[in-house]
């Protein structure tokens, strides 16, 4: 779905309504989202300690290695998606809490916090689904755009897509290498070096602490411990590639040349993220789990809004895209994810007609 670009006086109008959503609704930002998220790191902390502690009962019965392993993985989906993806926003800088700040926050994954907020604050945020620009798209190894020069590699990609799915922190934490680049020249292997011993520090952070601290902390328990922490990792990647997928590469999400961004006014940047990010639709707990990035939407247009305040602009964003005669994208997640499907599928085929402006 390509839709029709506005003029520029609609454009200017566009603007202004984001903008009204945006001032009204920070302007009650306050005690009750203070509120909210101290909650959610109290109820994280508890899902942490008790998985890891009942996970060693699995020692007696096997359920209860799965219900510690499962405790532990909502804790590490909550940990990135609710509460250190947002953090690392600035989303909750206005409270001066040195725990969510995100100047120093980091969380359990093996990106380094400061080097995901470079690729997804900075490159993703600003350069949303411009191909050539944005590295998430694709993450380096997937084609997900027609503008997209096709080559071999592709026609495998509706099966490597699972191997990123199971792996998808390592995936968060490599892609941002450019590997590419620095086999055309175009990056030295100086920087990539030093970007790479960055990466590496916070991996041996990680894997020290879930495959070899905790497991032999549990000592007679350390097997049940050690695949316990497996299990978590593996949950809390295919739940973040699914939300993630899901809010960027539905079918009717649009991608965008370098050319079409060129003088791009505040008006054009809100267009793009509105038509290059899809919605999730569910329950009040679906969308904590989610990070409230089923409404991606939002927080396109909202990076640093609180997370919470989205399902109460969703409406209003809506409300004005269908004014404007523009897509708004959403549907249940069984919905949005077929249509990723999809698109992987046949992407990974030849483009039938010739790329306007194709790009590796």
């Amino acid at each position: 779905m390509t839709t029709s670009i506005p003029s520029a006086e609609t454009l200017e109008a566009f603007r202004q309504d984001i903008d009204q959503i945006r001032e009204e609704t920070m302007a009650r930002v306050g005690q009750e989202d203070a509120k909210y998220i101290r909650k959610v790191v109290r109820v994280q902390r508890l899902l942490d300690i008790g998985g890891r502690a009942v996970m060693v009962a699995g020692f007696y019965h096997w359920i209860w290695w799965l219900v510690g392993a499962f405790m532990l993985g909502i804790a590490k989906i909550l940990d990135n998606m609710e509460i250190g993806h947002n953090a690392m926003h600035g989303q909750w800088d206005w409270m001066q809490d040195p725990a969510l700040d995100s100047a120093t926050y980091d969380w359990d994954n093996t990106c380094p916090g400061r080097e995901w907020k470079h690729s997804h604050n900075y490159m993703h945020h600003t350069f949303t689904n411009v191909v050539g620009k944005d590295r998430d798209v694709g993450y380096g190894i997937m084609r997900m755009s027609e503008e997209q020069r096709w080559n071999p590699a592709y026609l495998f990609q509706p099966a490597y897509n699972w191997v990123l799915a199971s792996l998808f922190q390592w995936g968060v934490a490599f892609h941002d290498l450019e590997v590419e680049r620095v086999l055309k020249g175009e990056k030295s292997f100086a920087e990539y070096r030093a970007q790479r011993r960055k990466i590496m520090k916070k991996v041996r952070k990680q894997v020290g602490k879930d495959y070899l601290l905790f497991p032999l902390l549990a000592g007679p328990f350390a097997p049940w411990v050690l695949a316990g922490n497996a299990t978590a990792n593996l949950t809390r990647n295919l739940w973040s590639y699914l939300i993630i997928f899901c809010g960027h590469f539905t079918e009717h999400a649009e991608m965008f040349s370098e050319a079409e961004i060129e003088n791009e006014t505040r008006g054009q940047w809100y267009l793009r993220q509105l038509l290059g990010s899809s919605n999730l639709e569910g329950g009040p707990l679906f969308h904590i789990m989610s990070g409230n990035l089923s409404h991606q939407i939002e927080h396109h247009l909202f990076p640093d809004m609180p997370s919470n305040r989205y399902k109460q602009v969703a409406p209003k964003v809506r409300e004005i895209a269908e004014r404007y005669g523009l897509h708004y994208n959403s549907g249940r997640l069984s919905r949005q994810f077929g249509t990723v499907l999809k698109r992987i599928n046949r992407l990974a085929l030849p483009s039938r007609r010739k790329p306007k402006n194709a790009t590796v």
